[in-house]
């Protein structure tokens, strides 16, 4: 690049001034003239006016006035129109108009008597040096180049500011050319300044949670009411089966409701399921003739012992075959008659019967056992002591059901040579329900 240097001449013309060489009284100067021993001397505005010329521009000093020029600005003295000399103005000229020849960025005009100047407006004319990342700001004898807001001068060129580096947003920044945006993380919204985030209450809203909402910074919690609990979703709350938990937690029934559940116990049976004696309240269908047998979750009505020929009746629930009798022989010495009630399905092994003899005679022993009515071997007789033994339940059974068990006593003598036997006829009466 080749360096171009400009310069503005002014020509002066010369002015004759109020100053002669014969001795002239004045008593009032011109403006620009002051008196001073009598005479009329020019004034140098340039010294006494402060800051007489604005900006960049010099002051030049003149007869009756001065000049505010641009630097770049020479003076021309012309003593006629073809032979000019360069030199700042003498006290005395023969001529009297002035000429401005200005510089870049004013017009050609007379000075005289206004002194004014022209200012050309580079921007809208385009003899600017703006590149176009700039804009053009006019000023008086030239011009500036700036950038626009976003921007900022470098080496020349209006580079874009990244407001993002510089933290003009406070969570998310996106910049773009000469701008920026701000946004929110999830769970904020965007304050009205445009830049600062503020915490979104989400439990205001009507579909935030199903049942209790919790307000957290830049989140939300959803809670359940008691009975229900939230899904993977994490907003809806749904139904806790307790049924599906345990089968111990009713005795009988378990019915889940929305939040809740509830027990039920079957007919014959409290509200806490504990069975009710129907033959003690006498709330049961049994005839004068048959005798109540109270069971879990109900009641029997049973007929009354009768004993069987060759049998004698010795009470209520005992028949007895008399020895005298050849028809006794080989049958039991008495048969005893009992009821009993038990749960289905019992856990096993489980003892739910003890049988002893009443009397001991010396030399005898005692063996016992199940004579019948244990086909399905749900039982087994263990013998506990020289003159008793218990029921064993070794397999659960399943109610309704009736099962009827002859257990045996056989009593060996052996020094009187005797054996003979006792009967307990035992019923059991196996409820429908476990509990």
């Amino acid at each position: 690049m080749v360096a171009v240097l400009v310069l503005t001449f002014v020509l002066i013309r010369a002015v004759k001034t109020q100053e002669g060489d014969s001795a002239v009284s004045f008593t009032q100067c011109s403006d620009g003239y002051k008196l001073d021993r009598g005479q009329c001397k020019d004034v140098n505005e340039c010294e006494t006016i402060s800051e007489a010329c604005k900006g960049d521009m010099r002051c030049i000093n003149h007869n009756g006035g001065y000049l505010c020029l641009p630097r770049t600005a020479a003076l021309v003295l012309a003593n006629g129109p073809s032979n000019p000399t360069y030199s700042l103005p003498s006290s005395t000229y023969s001529e009297t108009s002035l000429v401005y020849c200005p510089a870049p960025g004013f017009g050609t005009t007379s000075l005289p008597p206004s002194l004014a100047s022209t200012d050309t407006d580079e921007c809208t004319s385009g003899i600017h040096q703006c590149n176009p990342s700039q804009i053009c700001i006019n000023t008086e004898g030239g011009y500036s180049c700036s950038c626009t807001e976003g921007y900022w001068l470098v080496e020349g060129q209006c580079m874009d500011i990244d407001e993002c580096r510089h933290g003009y947003c406070q969570q998310l920044c996106a910049n773009i050319a000469g701008s920026y945006s701000c946004q929110c993380n999830t769970g904020f919204i965007l304050n009205p300044d445009g830049r600062s985030c503020q915490d979104l209450d989400e439990c205001a809203g009507e579909d935030s949670c199903s049942q209790q909402c919790i307000n957290t910074y830049g989140s939300f919690l959803c809670r359940c009411d008691t009975g229900y609990e939230l899904t993977s979703e994490g907003t809806v709350c749904e139904d806790i089966n307790e049924c599906s938990f345990s089968e111990f937690l009713c005795q009988f029934q378990c019915v889940n409701e929305p939040g809740t559940f509830f027990c039920i116990c079957p007919p014959g049976f409290t509200i806490l399921c504990h069975y009710i004696d129907e033959c003690e309240n006498g709330n049961h269908t049994c005839t004068a003739e048959q005798d109540c047998f109270n069971t879990q979750g109900g009641f029997k009505c049973l007929d009354r012992v009768k004993c069987q020929d060759p049998y004698i009746q010795l009470n209520e629930n005992r028949c007895m075959c008399h020895g005298e009798n050849p028809g006794c022989s080989e049958q039991p010495f008495t048969i005893l008659y009992k009821h009993m009630g038990i749960v289905s399905g019992r856990s096993v092994p489980a003892d739910i019967f003890q049988m002893q003899a009443t009397t001991r005679y010396p030399g005898a022993y005692y063996i016992f056992q199940i004579k019948s009515g244990n086909e399905g071997r749900e039982f087994y007789m263990r013998q506990t002591g020289p003159v008793s033994a218990t029921l064993v339940m070794t397999r659960p059974i399943q109610g309704p059901r009736e099962v009827v068990l002859d257990l045996e006593m056989v009593t060996v003598n052996t020094v009187i040579n005797f054996r003979g036997s006792s009967v307990i006829r035992l019923t059991l009466f196996v409820s429908d329900f476990t509990f």
